[in-house]
Protein backbone atom coordinates (compact mmCIF):
# COMPACT_ATOMS: atom_id res chain seq x y z
CA UNK A 1 0.00 0.00 0.00
CA UNK A 2 1.55 3.30 -1.26
CA UNK A 3 1.45 6.05 1.35
CA UNK A 4 -0.49 9.37 -0.10
CA UNK A 5 1.81 12.23 -0.45
CA UNK A 6 0.76 15.43 0.61
CA UNK A 7 1.35 18.51 -1.46
CA UNK A 8 3.06 21.06 0.58
CA UNK A 9 1.39 23.56 1.60
CA UNK A 10 1.02 27.39 -0.48
CA UNK A 11 3.17 30.20 1.68
CA UNK A 12 0.76 32.96 2.40
CA UNK A 13 2.29 35.69 0.16
CA UNK A 14 2.94 39.13 2.83
CA UNK A 15 1.46 42.80 2.40
CA UNK A 16 4.26 44.24 -0.19
CA UNK A 17 5.50 47.26 1.55
CA UNK A 18 6.48 50.06 -0.65
CA UNK A 19 9.50 51.72 -0.98
CA UNK A 20 10.30 54.84 0.20
CA UNK A 21 12.57 57.61 0.72
CA UNK A 22 14.83 57.48 3.78
CA UNK A 23 13.15 59.29 7.19
CA UNK A 24 16.36 61.73 7.34
CA UNK A 25 16.67 62.49 3.86
CA UNK A 26 12.87 63.11 2.87
CA UNK A 27 12.79 65.29 6.18
CA UNK A 28 14.49 67.62 4.21
CA UNK A 29 12.65 68.19 1.33
CA UNK A 30 9.59 68.11 -0.51
CA UNK A 31 9.99 65.30 -3.02
CA UNK A 32 7.37 62.97 -2.49
CA UNK A 33 7.89 60.26 0.37
CA UNK A 34 6.28 56.50 -0.99
CA UNK A 35 7.46 55.40 -4.54
CA UNK A 36 5.30 53.30 -5.42
CA UNK A 37 4.52 50.03 -5.83
CA UNK A 38 6.92 47.92 -8.42
CA UNK A 39 5.37 46.32 -11.11
CA UNK A 40 6.76 42.87 -10.05
CA UNK A 41 5.29 44.13 -6.00
CA UNK A 42 2.39 44.99 -7.66
CA UNK A 43 1.67 41.94 -9.39
CA UNK A 44 2.77 39.87 -6.08
CA UNK A 45 -0.07 42.61 -4.11
CA UNK A 46 -2.64 41.51 -5.92
CA UNK A 47 -2.25 37.73 -5.56
CA UNK A 48 -3.17 38.65 -1.67
CA UNK A 49 -6.63 38.99 -3.27
CA UNK A 50 -9.05 36.06 -2.41
CA UNK A 51 -11.84 37.46 -4.60
CA UNK A 52 -14.95 37.11 -2.05
CA UNK A 53 -17.94 36.62 -2.85
CA UNK A 54 -19.39 38.95 -1.11
CA UNK A 55 -16.54 41.92 -1.03
CA UNK A 56 -17.21 44.01 2.11
CA UNK A 57 -14.38 46.02 0.83
CA UNK A 58 -16.73 47.57 -1.44
CA UNK A 59 -18.68 48.67 1.22
CA UNK A 60 -15.87 50.55 2.60
CA UNK A 61 -15.63 52.71 -0.20
CA UNK A 62 -17.37 56.03 -0.73
CA UNK A 63 -17.70 56.26 -4.10
CA UNK A 64 -18.44 52.27 -4.62
CA UNK A 65 -14.97 50.96 -6.86
CA UNK A 66 -15.52 47.53 -7.85
CA UNK A 67 -12.39 46.56 -5.86
CA UNK A 68 -11.88 42.99 -6.06
CA UNK A 69 -12.58 43.28 -10.29
CA UNK A 70 -9.95 45.93 -10.86
CA UNK A 71 -7.51 43.77 -8.90
CA UNK A 72 -7.83 40.65 -10.93
CA UNK A 73 -7.15 43.43 -13.85
CA UNK A 74 -3.67 43.55 -11.87
CA UNK A 75 -3.48 40.38 -11.65
CA UNK A 76 -3.56 39.27 -14.70
CA UNK A 77 -1.38 42.17 -16.56
CA UNK A 78 -4.36 43.99 -18.03
CA UNK A 79 -3.18 47.41 -16.55
CA UNK A 80 -5.46 49.56 -18.94
CA UNK A 81 -8.37 47.19 -18.00
CA UNK A 82 -7.80 47.81 -14.28
CA UNK A 83 -7.24 51.66 -15.10
CA UNK A 84 -10.82 51.13 -17.33
CA UNK A 85 -12.31 49.32 -14.05
CA UNK A 86 -11.24 52.29 -11.63
CA UNK A 87 -12.77 55.08 -14.02
CA UNK A 88 -15.91 53.45 -13.85
CA UNK A 89 -16.64 54.86 -10.50
CA UNK A 90 -13.67 57.21 -9.71
CA UNK A 91 -11.94 60.16 -12.30
CA UNK A 92 -9.24 60.64 -9.23
CA UNK A 93 -7.75 57.12 -8.44
CA UNK A 94 -4.18 58.58 -8.76
CA UNK A 95 -5.17 61.02 -5.76
CA UNK A 96 -7.13 58.38 -3.90
CA UNK A 97 -4.53 55.80 -4.36
CA UNK A 98 -2.13 58.88 -2.02
CA UNK A 99 -4.68 59.95 0.34
CA UNK A 100 -7.39 58.37 1.36
CA UNK A 101 -7.57 57.01 4.50
CA UNK A 102 -8.08 53.22 3.63
CA UNK A 103 -7.56 51.76 6.77
CA UNK A 104 -10.78 52.89 8.12
CA UNK A 105 -12.38 52.29 4.45
CA UNK A 106 -12.02 49.73 2.24
CA UNK A 107 -8.67 48.09 3.51
CA UNK A 108 -10.37 47.82 6.88
CA UNK A 109 -13.07 45.75 5.77
CA UNK A 110 -10.99 43.33 3.99
CA UNK A 111 -11.42 39.90 5.03
CA UNK A 112 -7.78 39.14 5.01
CA UNK A 113 -7.22 42.20 8.00
CA UNK A 114 -9.12 39.89 10.62
CA UNK A 115 -5.87 37.25 10.76
CA UNK A 116 -2.97 38.68 8.51
CA UNK A 117 -2.45 42.75 7.00
CA UNK A 118 -5.24 43.70 4.55
CA UNK A 119 -4.85 43.56 0.88
CA UNK A 120 -2.81 47.18 0.01
CA UNK A 121 -5.75 48.58 -1.99
CA UNK A 122 -4.76 51.92 -2.12
CA UNK A 123 -1.36 51.11 -3.32
CA UNK A 124 -2.44 49.03 -5.77
CA UNK A 125 -4.92 51.74 -7.27
CA UNK A 126 -2.22 54.56 -6.90
CA UNK A 127 -0.18 51.52 -9.07
CA UNK A 128 -3.24 51.52 -11.73
CA UNK A 129 -3.29 55.01 -12.11
CA UNK A 130 0.50 55.93 -12.26
CA UNK A 131 0.81 52.81 -14.81
CA UNK A 132 -1.45 54.15 -16.96
CA UNK A 133 0.06 57.84 -16.94
CA UNK A 134 4.03 56.34 -17.35
CA UNK A 135 3.25 53.84 -19.62
CA UNK A 136 -0.47 53.78 -20.99
CA UNK A 137 -1.99 54.90 -24.02
CA UNK A 138 -4.12 57.99 -24.04
CA UNK A 139 -7.14 56.32 -23.91
CA UNK A 140 -10.76 57.79 -22.41
CA UNK A 141 -13.85 56.00 -21.15
CA UNK A 142 -16.79 56.04 -23.34
CA UNK A 143 -18.92 58.72 -22.87
CA UNK A 144 -22.73 59.05 -23.59
CA UNK A 145 -24.48 60.63 -26.12
CA UNK A 146 -24.80 64.66 -25.68
CA UNK A 147 -28.14 65.47 -23.98
CA UNK A 148 -27.51 68.95 -24.44
CA UNK A 149 -27.56 69.38 -21.14
CA UNK A 150 -25.69 72.24 -19.33
CA UNK A 151 -24.31 71.99 -15.54
CA UNK A 152 -22.15 74.61 -13.42
CA UNK A 153 -20.12 73.40 -10.70
CA UNK A 154 -18.45 75.52 -8.12
CA UNK A 155 -15.24 74.57 -6.89
CA UNK A 156 -12.47 72.46 -8.67
CA UNK A 157 -12.09 70.17 -5.37
CA UNK A 158 -12.44 66.62 -4.66
CA UNK A 159 -16.43 66.93 -4.68
CA UNK A 160 -16.96 69.19 -7.75
CA UNK A 161 -14.18 67.41 -9.99
CA UNK A 162 -16.40 64.02 -9.06
CA UNK A 163 -19.42 65.96 -10.21
CA UNK A 164 -17.68 66.69 -13.14
CA UNK A 165 -16.18 63.74 -14.14
CA UNK A 166 -19.93 61.67 -13.65
CA UNK A 167 -21.93 64.28 -15.58
CA UNK A 168 -19.60 64.30 -18.39
CA UNK A 169 -19.21 60.92 -19.41
CA UNK A 170 -23.53 60.74 -18.65
CA UNK A 171 -23.79 63.47 -21.93
CA UNK A 172 -24.07 66.43 -20.02
CA UNK A 173 -21.98 69.38 -20.46
CA UNK A 174 -20.06 70.58 -17.70
CA UNK A 175 -18.61 73.87 -16.47
CA UNK A 176 -16.20 74.19 -13.69
CA UNK A 177 -15.94 77.71 -12.10
CA UNK A 178 -12.48 77.76 -9.90
CA UNK A 179 -11.78 80.51 -7.59
CA UNK A 180 -7.93 80.53 -7.84
CA UNK A 181 -5.88 79.89 -10.37
CA UNK A 182 -5.37 76.48 -10.26
CA UNK A 183 -8.16 73.49 -10.28
CA UNK A 184 -7.80 71.03 -7.51
CA UNK A 185 -9.12 72.97 -4.37
CA UNK A 186 -7.62 71.55 -0.98
CA UNK A 187 -5.60 68.87 -3.34
CA UNK A 188 -4.01 72.30 -4.30
CA UNK A 189 -3.59 74.57 -2.04
CA UNK A 190 -3.93 72.24 1.61
CA UNK A 191 -1.67 68.49 1.03
CA UNK A 192 1.70 69.24 0.63
CA UNK A 193 3.78 68.30 -2.16
CA UNK A 194 5.45 65.63 -0.50
CA UNK A 195 2.34 63.67 -0.06
CA UNK A 196 0.52 64.31 -3.01
CA UNK A 197 2.75 66.39 -6.03
CA UNK A 198 0.34 68.89 -8.13
CA UNK A 199 1.67 67.42 -10.99
CA UNK A 200 -0.51 64.77 -9.68
CA UNK A 201 -3.47 66.58 -9.29
CA UNK A 202 -2.79 68.60 -12.77
CA UNK A 203 -3.09 65.25 -14.74
CA UNK A 204 -6.01 64.62 -13.30
CA UNK A 205 -7.28 67.77 -13.95
CA UNK A 206 -6.54 67.43 -17.67
CA UNK A 207 -7.88 63.86 -17.96
CA UNK A 208 -11.03 65.50 -16.61
CA UNK A 209 -10.72 68.10 -19.81
CA UNK A 210 -9.94 65.61 -22.44
CA UNK A 211 -13.22 64.11 -21.34
CA UNK A 212 -14.62 67.68 -22.37
CA UNK A 213 -15.26 69.14 -18.96
CA UNK A 214 -14.53 72.80 -19.05
CA UNK A 215 -12.34 74.63 -16.27
CA UNK A 216 -12.49 78.37 -16.10
CA UNK A 217 -10.31 79.52 -13.41
CA UNK A 218 -10.33 82.85 -11.02
CA UNK A 219 -13.92 83.01 -10.93
CA UNK A 220 -15.09 83.60 -7.36
CA UNK A 221 -18.85 82.39 -7.58
CA UNK A 222 -20.61 85.12 -5.23
CA UNK A 223 -18.15 87.91 -6.25
CA UNK A 224 -17.78 88.07 -10.23
CA UNK A 225 -20.86 86.53 -10.49
CA UNK A 226 -23.68 84.92 -8.59
CA UNK A 227 -25.64 81.51 -8.64
CA UNK A 228 -28.49 83.03 -9.90
CA UNK A 229 -26.62 84.77 -12.65
CA UNK A 230 -24.99 81.15 -13.52
CA UNK A 231 -28.77 80.28 -14.50
CA UNK A 232 -29.62 83.01 -16.42
CA UNK A 233 -26.27 81.79 -18.50
CA UNK A 234 -27.96 78.60 -19.41
CA UNK A 235 -26.97 76.24 -16.89
CA UNK A 236 -29.85 73.87 -15.53
CA UNK A 237 -28.34 72.74 -12.78
CA UNK A 238 -25.53 74.00 -9.95
CA UNK A 239 -23.57 71.73 -7.96
CA UNK A 240 -21.73 74.05 -5.24
CA UNK A 241 -18.51 72.13 -3.87
CA UNK A 242 -16.59 75.30 -2.66
CA UNK A 243 -15.11 73.35 0.40
CA UNK A 244 -14.67 75.01 4.12
CA UNK A 245 -11.30 77.40 3.81
CA UNK A 246 -12.27 79.59 6.37
CA UNK A 247 -9.39 79.48 9.27
CA UNK A 248 -10.28 78.94 12.56
CA UNK A 249 -8.03 80.25 15.52
CA UNK A 250 -7.67 78.94 19.20
CA UNK A 251 -8.85 82.19 20.37
CA UNK A 252 -6.28 82.84 23.21
CA UNK A 253 -4.31 85.19 24.12
CA UNK A 254 -1.06 86.41 21.95
CA UNK A 255 -2.50 85.46 18.54
CA UNK A 256 -1.81 88.34 16.90
CA UNK A 257 2.07 87.90 17.34
CA UNK A 258 4.18 88.03 13.81
CA UNK A 259 4.76 83.99 13.45
CA UNK A 260 1.23 82.49 14.29
CA UNK A 261 -0.56 81.33 11.49
CA UNK A 262 -3.93 79.32 10.88
CA UNK A 263 -2.75 76.34 8.69
CA UNK A 264 -5.03 77.28 5.38
CA UNK A 265 -2.15 80.31 5.37
CA UNK A 266 0.71 78.07 6.21
CA UNK A 267 0.32 75.44 3.84
CA UNK A 268 -1.51 77.83 0.96
CA UNK A 269 1.91 79.94 0.98
CA UNK A 270 4.14 76.63 0.64
CA UNK A 271 1.76 74.51 -1.23
CA UNK A 272 0.04 76.81 -3.78
CA UNK A 273 2.51 79.87 -3.64
CA UNK A 274 5.69 77.27 -4.04
CA UNK A 275 7.38 79.24 -0.88
CA UNK A 276 9.47 76.25 -0.06
CA UNK A 277 11.26 77.09 -3.82
CA UNK A 278 12.61 79.83 -2.66
CA UNK A 279 14.32 81.87 -4.55
CA UNK A 280 12.34 80.33 -7.51
CA UNK A 281 9.41 82.02 -5.76
CA UNK A 282 9.67 84.49 -3.50
CA UNK A 283 6.48 84.12 -1.44
CA UNK A 284 7.35 85.22 2.18
CA UNK A 285 6.78 82.87 5.15
CA UNK A 286 8.66 83.11 8.21
CA UNK A 287 11.27 79.68 8.61
CA UNK A 288 10.91 79.44 12.03
CA UNK A 289 13.57 77.12 14.25
CA UNK A 290 11.14 76.15 16.77
CA UNK A 291 7.72 75.62 15.49
CA UNK A 292 4.75 74.07 17.15
CA UNK A 293 1.92 72.76 15.55
CA UNK A 294 -1.80 72.58 17.29
CA UNK A 295 -3.85 69.85 16.54
CA UNK A 296 -3.95 66.18 15.70
CA UNK A 297 -5.61 65.58 12.30
CA UNK A 298 -3.69 65.36 9.10
CA UNK A 299 -3.51 68.95 8.44
CA UNK A 300 -1.40 69.03 11.77
CA UNK A 301 0.93 66.09 10.49
CA UNK A 302 1.43 67.91 6.99
CA UNK A 303 2.04 71.22 9.10
CA UNK A 304 4.49 69.85 11.31
CA UNK A 305 6.20 68.09 8.67
CA UNK A 306 6.23 71.40 6.05
CA UNK A 307 8.31 72.80 9.11
CA UNK A 308 10.81 69.84 9.17
CA UNK A 309 11.29 70.69 5.34
CA UNK A 310 11.05 74.71 6.08
CA UNK A 311 14.56 74.05 8.02
CA UNK A 312 12.73 73.67 11.51
CA UNK A 313 15.29 72.69 14.05
CA UNK A 314 12.39 70.94 16.54
CA UNK A 315 8.98 70.89 14.64
CA UNK A 316 6.05 69.80 17.45
CA UNK A 317 2.45 68.79 17.98
CA UNK A 318 1.02 70.05 20.38
CA UNK A 319 -2.32 67.87 20.95
CA UNK A 320 -4.40 67.64 24.19
CA UNK A 321 -5.27 64.20 24.13
CA UNK A 322 -3.55 61.34 23.78
CA UNK A 323 -1.67 59.59 20.53
CA UNK A 324 -4.63 56.83 20.70
CA UNK A 325 -7.36 59.60 20.30
CA UNK A 326 -5.16 61.80 17.42
CA UNK A 327 -7.79 61.75 14.32
CA UNK A 328 -4.65 61.99 11.45
CA UNK A 329 -4.36 58.48 9.55
CA UNK A 330 -1.92 56.09 10.88
CA UNK A 331 0.90 56.14 8.15
CA UNK A 332 0.76 60.28 8.37
CA UNK A 333 1.50 59.71 12.07
CA UNK A 334 4.09 56.63 11.54
CA UNK A 335 5.50 58.98 8.91
CA UNK A 336 6.02 62.44 11.19
CA UNK A 337 7.23 60.69 14.02
CA UNK A 338 10.21 58.81 11.55
CA UNK A 339 10.77 62.21 10.43
CA UNK A 340 11.51 63.77 13.97
CA UNK A 341 8.34 65.70 14.55
CA UNK A 342 7.89 65.69 18.59
CA UNK A 343 4.76 65.12 20.09
CA UNK A 344 3.50 67.18 22.95
CA UNK A 345 0.45 64.79 24.21
CA UNK A 346 -1.92 66.14 26.74
CA UNK A 347 -0.73 69.60 26.47
CA UNK A 348 -3.44 72.65 26.20
CA UNK A 349 -2.35 76.39 24.82
CA UNK A 350 -3.44 78.66 27.35
CA UNK A 351 -1.56 81.83 25.52
CA UNK A 352 1.01 82.92 22.93
CA UNK A 353 3.79 85.17 24.60
CA UNK A 354 5.64 87.58 22.43
CA UNK A 355 8.31 90.37 22.37
CA UNK A 356 6.33 93.44 22.28
CA UNK A 357 8.62 95.77 20.58
CA UNK A 358 9.38 93.44 17.74
CA UNK A 359 5.62 91.78 17.65
CA UNK A 360 7.18 88.21 17.33
CA UNK A 361 6.20 85.03 18.41
CA UNK A 362 8.60 83.91 21.51
CA UNK A 363 6.90 81.38 22.81
CA UNK A 364 3.47 79.29 24.62
CA UNK A 365 2.06 78.46 27.62
CA UNK A 366 0.43 75.21 28.05
CA UNK A 367 -1.49 73.32 30.45
CA UNK A 368 -1.27 69.46 31.27
CA UNK A 369 -4.50 67.16 30.66
CA UNK A 370 -5.58 63.86 31.72
CA UNK A 371 -8.25 61.85 29.68
CA UNK A 372 -11.59 61.46 31.33
CA UNK A 373 -14.83 59.88 30.62
CA UNK A 374 -15.71 59.94 26.55
CA UNK A 375 -17.33 63.06 24.98
CA UNK A 376 -19.68 62.91 22.15
CA UNK A 377 -17.19 62.41 20.07
CA UNK A 378 -16.46 59.01 21.63
CA UNK A 379 -12.83 60.07 22.24
CA UNK A 380 -11.91 60.29 26.14
CA UNK A 381 -12.62 64.19 27.14
CA UNK A 382 -9.28 65.99 27.84
CA UNK A 383 -9.52 67.36 31.51
CA UNK A 384 -6.80 70.23 33.11
CA UNK A 385 -4.98 69.39 36.01
CA UNK A 386 -4.53 72.53 38.36
CA UNK A 387 -1.19 73.85 38.46
CA UNK A 388 0.45 71.91 36.07
CA UNK A 389 1.25 74.85 33.41
CA UNK A 390 4.26 74.66 31.05
CA UNK A 391 6.16 76.99 28.86
CA UNK A 392 7.75 76.02 25.47
CA UNK A 393 10.10 78.51 22.99
CA UNK A 394 8.80 78.81 19.59
CA UNK A 395 9.25 81.34 17.08
CA UNK A 396 6.60 79.90 15.14
CA UNK A 397 2.75 78.54 15.60
CA UNK A 398 0.55 77.17 13.35
CA UNK A 399 -3.40 75.88 14.41
CA UNK A 400 -4.29 73.44 12.55
CA UNK A 401 -7.96 72.76 14.51
CA UNK A 402 -10.09 72.68 11.53
CA UNK A 403 -11.79 75.38 9.33
CA UNK A 404 -15.04 77.26 8.79
CA UNK A 405 -17.32 78.35 5.60
CA UNK A 406 -16.37 80.64 4.19
CA UNK A 407 -19.47 83.32 4.02
CA UNK A 408 -18.49 84.62 0.67
CA UNK A 409 -20.66 82.65 -1.70
CA UNK A 410 -23.77 81.09 0.62
CA UNK A 411 -24.75 85.15 1.97
CA UNK A 412 -24.63 85.98 -1.33
CA UNK A 413 -27.19 83.07 -2.61
CA UNK A 414 -30.74 83.71 -1.36
CA UNK A 415 -33.31 80.28 -0.77
CA UNK A 416 -30.20 78.18 0.44
CA UNK A 417 -30.26 77.06 4.05
CA UNK A 418 -27.63 77.09 6.34
CA UNK A 419 -26.95 75.61 9.85
CA UNK A 420 -25.55 77.34 12.94
CA UNK A 421 -22.42 76.89 11.61
CA UNK A 422 -23.08 78.44 8.34
CA UNK A 423 -22.35 75.25 6.74
CA UNK A 424 -25.19 74.71 3.48
CA UNK A 425 -28.19 72.12 4.35
CA UNK A 426 -28.57 69.38 2.06
CA UNK A 427 -30.08 66.14 1.47
CA UNK A 428 -27.10 63.40 2.84
CA UNK A 429 -28.72 60.98 0.34
CA UNK A 430 -29.07 63.18 -2.88
CA UNK A 431 -26.87 67.06 -2.17
CA UNK A 432 -30.11 68.20 -2.71
CA UNK A 433 -30.04 71.73 -1.16
CA UNK A 434 -33.22 73.97 -0.43
CA UNK A 435 -32.69 76.52 -3.39
CA UNK A 436 -34.37 74.56 -6.23
CA UNK A 437 -31.72 73.16 -8.94
CA UNK A 438 -28.99 73.46 -6.82
CA UNK A 439 -26.78 70.93 -4.82
CA UNK A 440 -24.06 70.96 -2.80
CA UNK A 441 -21.59 68.32 -1.46
CA UNK A 442 -18.14 67.97 0.37
CA UNK A 443 -16.75 70.26 3.35
CA UNK A 444 -19.27 72.79 2.64
CA UNK A 445 -21.93 70.76 3.84
CA UNK A 446 -20.32 68.26 6.30
CA UNK A 447 -17.66 70.53 7.91
CA UNK A 448 -13.78 69.59 7.24
CA UNK A 449 -13.77 65.82 6.06
CA UNK A 450 -11.33 63.54 4.26
CA UNK A 451 -11.04 64.22 0.20
CA UNK A 452 -12.95 60.94 -0.36
CA UNK A 453 -16.09 61.54 1.64
CA UNK A 454 -15.94 64.84 -0.29
CA UNK A 455 -15.96 62.58 -3.59
CA UNK A 456 -18.17 60.22 -2.31
CA UNK A 457 -20.69 63.15 -1.84
CA UNK A 458 -20.31 64.39 -5.14
CA UNK A 459 -20.97 60.68 -6.43
CA UNK A 460 -24.65 61.04 -4.67
CA UNK A 461 -25.22 64.51 -5.99
CA UNK A 462 -24.15 63.95 -9.60
CA UNK A 463 -26.43 60.95 -9.55
CA UNK A 464 -29.23 63.10 -8.56
CA UNK A 465 -28.55 65.37 -11.11
CA UNK A 466 -28.28 63.39 -13.95
CA UNK A 467 -32.06 61.94 -12.59
CA UNK A 468 -33.02 65.29 -12.24
CA UNK A 469 -31.73 66.19 -15.90
CA UNK A 470 -32.92 63.21 -17.85
CA UNK A 471 -36.66 62.85 -15.73
CA UNK A 472 -37.31 65.59 -14.02
CA UNK A 473 -38.14 66.15 -9.97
Amino acid sequence: MTEEVQAPKKEKIPRQKMPEQEPKVRARNFEEVPYGLTLELALMEAQRCIQCKDPRCKQGCPVEIDIPQFIAKIKEGEFEGAIRKLWEKNSLPAVCGRVCPQEVQCEGLCILGKKDAPVGIGNLERFAADYQREHGKQILPPKAESTGKKVAVVGAGPAGLTVAGDLILKGHEVTIFEALHGPGGVLLYGIPEFRLPKAIVAQECNFLERLGVKIQVDSVIGASETVDELFAQGFEAIFLGVGAGLPVFLKIPGEHFIGVYSANEYLTRSNLMKAYDFPNYDTPIVRGKNVATFGGGNVAMDSARTALRLGAEHSYIIYRRSMDELPARTAEVHHAEEEGVEFMLLSNPLRFLGDDATGRLTGVECLKMELGEPDASGRRRPVPIPGSEFMVEIDTAVVAIGSGSNPLLTKGTPGLALNKWGYIVADPKTGKTMKPRVWAGGDIVTGSATVILAMGAGRLASNSIHDYLTMGW
